[in-house]
């Protein structure tokens, strides 16, 4: 909205006596409580770490956590507002920001939510937050996931309604917007290539490429060593054909 019609809008509501509408700035802060225990905040910072090192070439996205997503008609701050535990915004640009502001952000909506539910958010997640990711929102997915009895569920929009995706047999759920599954490992949920493969956390990519360079140095002094030896045997049989030859002369013709 221009400052000429938020002046006017203004100006009219107190001629009729009634309380001027609050136009807030774009760069809202975030409004979202802690999350509620220590699997849940690790596991939302899983989740985004493993994408964020798996996409870490490109630009041209938003992950986040616990952060609110301000999504009012009226462009109010007061109403319309939701924090998903995770989520993910495509085709944008890949920036920090306080919050998800829809209107400031050229009405997009998140493509991927994922809710981690506990005793206390598991009626609203599966129901009322559900309801407006898919009528609302539109995104296209929705999870959710307790990290307490691992119970996982995810939905895509078809025709407008969330429709329950089906599990592949290693019970993995697969993304479309991602291009990855989703699954749980070791009572955690995790990211997993088209191919099956677990998408590491920044750690453990660093422990499997120290790894790798550890195995590739034991192969490189394997080689050595071999090397080594075949150059020590042949300088045995070097002098063992002069010793022969200082004996007995040339060797004879086969």
């Amino acid at each position: 909205m221009s400052v000429v019609s938020e002046q006017e809008t203004m100006t009219t509501a107190l001629q009729q006596g009634t309380e001027a509408p609050i136009f807030p700035p774009g760069d809202l802060y975030s409004d979202e409580p802690p999350l509620e225990t220590d699997f849940h905040r690790l596991q939302m910072t899983l989740l985004l770490q493993c994408l964020e090192w798996l996409w870490r070439e490109r630009q041209d996205f938003y992950a986040s956590g616990n952060l609110t997503v301000y999504y009012s008609p009226k462009q109010l701050k007061s109403e319309d507002c939701r924090g998903p535990d995770f989520f993910v915004v495509l085709n944008t640009e890949r920036k920090p920001r306080k919050s998800w502001v829809v209107w400031e952000e050229e009405g997009k909506y998140p493509h991927v939510i994922i809710e981690l539910l506990s005793s206390s958010t598991a009626t609203v997640d599966r129901g009322l937050k559900k309801q407006i990711y898919q009528d609302t929102f539109r995104t296209p997915e929705y999870f959710w996931f307790d990290p307490n009895n691992l119970e996982f569920q995810g939905f895509h929009l078809v025709e407008g309604q969330y429709e329950p995706l089906e599990p592949n047999p290693q019970g993995w759920l697969w993304s479309v917007q991602l291009q990855l599954f989703l699954g749980v490992e070791d009572r955690k949920l995790r990211f997993f290539t088209a191919e099956g493969q677990l998408v590491p956390t920044p750690e453990e990519a660093a422990q499997t490429e120290q790894l790798q360079r550890q195995a590739a140095e034991a192969q490189r002094q394997i080689a050595e060593a071999e090397r080594q030896i075949a150059e020590a045997q042949r300088q045995v049989a070097e002098e063992l054909l002069t010793q022969y030859r200082a004996r007995f002369g040339e060797l004879p013709e086969p």
